[in-house]
């Protein structure tokens, strides 16, 4: 564990501190010269009685005892946070292993480290509506954070816990703005949990067929995320939370994490709940494990060869720096895919049916599952920069023919019978790949699922340039309440319209995470069910209605004819 940072020396200026000095000196100046015209005053002042001095909160700050030792957090408004809290210790390419007993109380007052990730060179074209944040690499990134309004063990609030996105290759629990843990748990009275695991190469790479000490390396990104579980499970009591009502949600990436969980025998009965936003790993069932083992350890091979090591030379890639283990493993990825004859390879999980099954597990059936995605994901305007509000209806009729062709009438009868609250020119970024894989996900689960499935589809458009259409991470901000955080409130603006919605959108994700049912006061949620195919439309008015959106998919998606 960390040690707590020194304490400044009493010597160190900084701005804050300059500016108090510089008052001091001026409001001397100013009292010495009063003094003589304002004697009378200043001594009846000098008499009465003085308000007592502010104290900070955290001047004795919160401290819980966990199954290592002892942890000092953070009072944060009504909401006691402790951040950085190291959940497992691991070596490159190894298991997960429980953190080793403390002495004394170790400081969880700011973020632990992120998992190093291939270098960026340019901003994100999503910065303006997802501004994100970056923090400390270390491949020892094996952190959490905890978020709650009350640290009785006997509360038992739900638990969330939130499985960022990035896929397998970048991302944190600290990224994005809108992944504030503070702001969802004291909406929705719950603990919150995010977590941070090992990615890319230090997560995924295939090392099995260089000994038995690698046997699962291409799972340890993956044994991260259960190693979290199983400390909430055992830890989370202290926090306030519940270990026997534990949600896990995720988005994109994260989405993909959430639902691999439900493939994995080893996370049984470390979750209760699962909501997987925009991705879901629907190729598991159909894929052959021979030949995805088969591609993970060229891409294995590829690296060796292109760092100059050979099999025998295996535990040298221990002391391979991580920038050139990156970028030696990410050009091995497209000459592997070369190899093995498919069009790329990435670093991702696969089922082996050993770890991670091609099926869901049969525990996972009982589990309530509610997923979904935005109306555009990575098509609208935000890429685009249409400025489709302003067009005319001529405009529109043009636009709409020279995309769809002869399909345009057809696309645009069915467009207006899914989405009648929308303008008939939306039907342009309408991602109609996304919806066949999330349907295809609750189609899996029901067919020996035990519980209800829920799904939604998220159309608000961010009113900024000119109207951005709901983009890939347009409801984060949402689920997490978070659109008081100053950085979210430039794109959504903020208003009583974007307030309501994330009301709706967080209640939402609440109370499913309490009780399985996604239904709050005014706006039931009806289950999804391949004969009636419900879906929460999440608008400026929300509700559930039957989406039947298969014939306009198909024609959306249909080969362009010539």
């Amino acid at each position: 564990m960390a040690q707590e940072p020194s304490t400044p020396a009493s010597g160190t200026m900084n701005r804050r501190r300059m500016l108090a000095a510089s008052s001091t000196l001026v409001g001397g100046a100013v009292a010495s010269a009063s003094a003589g015209a304002l004697g009378t005053k200043l001594d009846a002042a000098a008499g009465a009685p003085q308000a007592a001095p502010a104290v900070n909160a955290n001047l004795t700050p919160p401290t819980v005892q966990v199954r290592g030792g002892r942890l000092r957090g953070l009072r944060e408004g009504r909401t006691t946070s402790f951040l950085g809290i190291r959940y497992a210790e691991a070596e490159r390419f190894g298991a997960p292993r429980p953190v080793k007993p403390w002495e004394g109380v170790v400081s969880a007052q700011a973020w632990g480290p992120v998992c190093p990730a291939p270098a960026q060179t340019s901003v994100s074209g999503d910065e303006l509506v997802f501004p994100h944040r970056y923090w400390i690499p270390n491949e020892h990134c094996q952190y959490l954070n905890v978020w709650t309004q009350d640290l009785a063990p006997a509360t038992r609030k739900p638990v969330m816990v939130w499985m960022h996105g990035g896929g397998f290759t970048n991302g944190a629990s600290m990224e994005s703005y809108a992944y504030d843990g503070r702001s969802l748990s004291e909406f929705g009275d719950v603990v919150v949990v995010s977590l941070n695991h090992r990615l890319n190469i230090l997560g995924t790479l295939d090392l099995s067929a260089y000994g038995a000490e690698y046997a699962n390396s291409r799972y340890t990104g993956t044994q991260d995320l259960v190693a979290a579980l199983e400390w909430v499970r055992d830890n989370i009591e202290a926090f306030g939370g519940d270990p026997n009502n534990v949600t896990i949600f995720g988005q994109s990436g994260g989405g993909g994490k959430v639902v691999s969980m439900m493939h994995a025998p080893a996370a049984r009965g470390l979750y209760h709940r699962v909501i997987a936003q925009s991705g879901g790993n629907n190729a598991y069932r159909t894929s052959d494990p021979a030949v995805s083992i088969r591609q993970q350890q060229a891409i294995a091979a590829h690296t060796l060869r292109n760092l100059n090591l050979t099999g025998s030379q295996i535990d040298r890639l221990k002391q391979i720096p991580y920038t050139e283990l990156i970028e030696q493993g990410t050009a091995a990825l497209v000459s592997a895919a070369k190899e093995v004859g498919v069009p790329r390879l990435g670093w991702s999980v696969i089922a082996d049916d050993q770890y991670i099954m091609r099926e869901f597990t049969d525990y996972a059936h009982g589990v309530p599952l509610m997923a979904g995605a935005v109306f555009a994901e990575f098509g609208g305007t935000l890429t685009t920069g249409d400025q489709k509000n302003g067009w005319s209806a001529q405009d529109v009729d043009t636009r709409l023919a020279t995309r769809f062709g002869n399909r345009k009438d057809e696309i645009v009868a069915e467009f207006k019978q899914a989405f009648p609250h929308m303008k008939v020119q939306d039907a342009l970024y309408f991602s109609a790949t996304s919806r066949p894989g999330v349907k295809n996900l609750l189609g899996r689960k029901l067919e020996r699922g035990t519980t209800p499935v829920y799904n939604y589809l998220f159309t608000w458009e961010y009113p900024i340039n000119g109207g951005i259409t709901a983009f890939h991470c347009a409801e984060l901000a949402f689920c997490f309440h978070a659109l008081g955080v100053p950085q979210n409130q430039l794109a959504t603006g903020g208003g009583p319209e974007a307030m309501a919605l994330q009301d709706h959108v967080a209640g939402a994700w609440v109370n499913f995470a309490k009780t399985g049912n996604p239904s709050q006061r005014g706006l039931e949620w009806k289950p999804y069910t391949a004969v009636d195919p419900q879906a929460m439309i999440f608008d400026t008015t929300s509700r559930s209605y039957a989406l039947r959106d298969d014939t306009l998919v198909s024609l959306i998606t249909a080969p362009a004819q010539s």
